[in-house]
């Protein structure tokens, strides 16, 4: 591997680790009806877990309501069984053409665990990055140590590594403190 292939490696999974995090912000509830909530919930479907957005169209008519609408009637139920097992504190109601999930309103204490929740979030994807850092910087001394890059390269290309891993852990700290902000909003 190359000096440069190191380096956008290096940059290409921070990329990662931070669109995973942000993905996961989007999984918790925040008091507003959001497809993001149940969208990824995956559903028994013929034998096959299959997600949600995969089996129906997800809306959102009102502030604090999400209507499911499966193109397979007969799924409906599988559904309803989903949501309920992936515990995120909704429940479902079905009519048997639509289910229909209120968005209660949080309570101070459920935001205080939310807020917890999403900033052990942020620190798993600061560890992330910090250990993408110390791969890269043991592939860089690597190649210096085979001789294919000079001691000055293997310099330069550490520092570029942590300039980077504080972009993408400054980026984080912004995700996180707009979902912050989101959550315990009133």
């Amino acid at each position: 591997m190359t000096l440069e292939e190191v380096l956008e490696d290096t940059e290409l999974k921070m990329m990662k680790s931070v669109d995973f995090v942000q993905k996961e912000f989007t999984t918790i509830r925040t008091g507003k009806a959001s497809p993001a909530l149940v969208e990824n919930v995956h559903v028994e479907y013929y034998g096959t877990k299959t997600r949600l957005r995969e089996l129906a169209g997800i809306s959102t008519p009102e502030p604090r309501l999400i209507v499911i609408q499966p193109w397979d009637p007969t799924v409906m139920d599988e559904i309803e069984r989903a949501i309920l097992k992936a515990n995120l504190g909704v429940t479902p109601l079905n009519d048997g053409k639509v289910i229909r999930i209120p968005i209660p309103e949080l309570s101070e204490e459920r935001r205080k665990d939310l807020d917890k929740v999403i900033k052990r979030m942020a620190e798993d994807g600061r560890v992330s990055i910090r250990n993408i850092r110390r791969e890269a910087n043991d592939e860089i001394k690597r190649l210096q140590k085979s001789g294919d890059i000079t001691e000055d390269d293997m310099y330069r290309s550490e520092k570029d590594v942590q300039e980077k891993t504080n972009e993408y852990i400054i980026e984080i700290d912004k995700h996180l403190a707009s979902k912050e902000k989101e959550i315990l909003e009133i």
